[in-house]
């Protein structure tokens, strides 16, 4: 599942809770097609911009800057909701979802994409590597543990997005010894120590991983899978969102 396409998925999803509590999220169209009786003309909704030139509010009614309304979006705690629903270009107010919404909102994330080659339930070969600290690598040393994987490259920008939340994870685990957080990176060890000098990332790095990714035919970043203590998939997920990090706080929560 490519950036763009898992963007419309959690855009999509934040406007069906906001039209559970508020009404109307989206504006009208129609769409004219021929079919064997004649020509039929068919109402249709389409959603309003929610890119950078979306107008979105606080609760206290102050205009949020682009990069701060879509950081909250990747949590599963906020949502927006229309203002004024019916004109060309509505404006947004970022809400806090309630538990219950909350709860409607993760019964209805879409199953991981199971047309690559890794599926949930199969068992994952893994690999032997030195990460760019020196620390090995191997198989056998993984066995029986549970292992969570991420592919990722410096110019992505979800996959960056994602490192503050991914590092919180890893920190609740850092003194498990059966809990083992490895990245695989595209970019070469020098550039990954000066990106880290910045933006710190608190899993084992793999510096030169394309091999490695397109071992697993990894097509889309980032890319974060979970291993239980059998090697076998319990989650895995391509782009960025709240659903990716609930997610894959749940499967470690769920084979620690």
């Amino acid at each position: 599942m490519k950036k763009h396409h898992f963007l419309f998925i959690v855009f999509s999803l934040v406007a069906a809770i906001a039209s559970a509590q508020t009404g109307t999220l989206t504006t009208s169209g129609s769409i004219t097609r021929t079919t064997a009786s004649g020509v039929t003309t068919t109402s249709f909704a389409r959603r309003p911009a929610l890119d950078s030139t979306a107008i979105v509010r606080d609760s206290a009614g102050v205009k949020m800057a682009y990069a701060e309304w879509h950081k909250l979006m990747a949590s599963s705690d906020y949502a927006l909701r229309i203002k004024n629903p019916g004109v060309e270009n509505p404006e947004f107010v970022v809400i806090k979802l309630s538990e219950a919404a909350k709860a409607r909102r993760r019964a209805m994330i879409p199953k991981p994409d199971e047309d690559g080659f890794v599926k949930t339930g199969m068992k994952l070969d893994l690999f032997s590597a030195k990460d760019i600290d020196g620390y090995k690598i191997r198989p056998k040393d993984l066995e029986g543990k549970v292992v969570v994987l991420n592919f990722w490259f410096i110019k992505c920008a979800p996959c960056r997005d994602e490192m503050p939340e991914l590092n919180k994870i890893a920190k609740t685990y850092e003194n498990n010894p059966n809990i083992v957080f490895i990245a695989v990176d595209l970019d070469s060890k020098d550039d990954i120590k000066e990106f880290l000098k910045t933006s710190p990332f608190a899993y084992h790095i793999i510096d030169d991983g394309k091999e490695l990714a397109d071992k697993y035919e990894i097509k889309s970043y980032p890319t974060n899978i979970v291993l239980d203590k059998e090697g076998k998939v319990k989650f895995h997920s391509a782009g960025y969102g709240w659903a990716t990090v609930d997610g894959l706080a749940k499967a470690i929560n769920e084979v620690k």
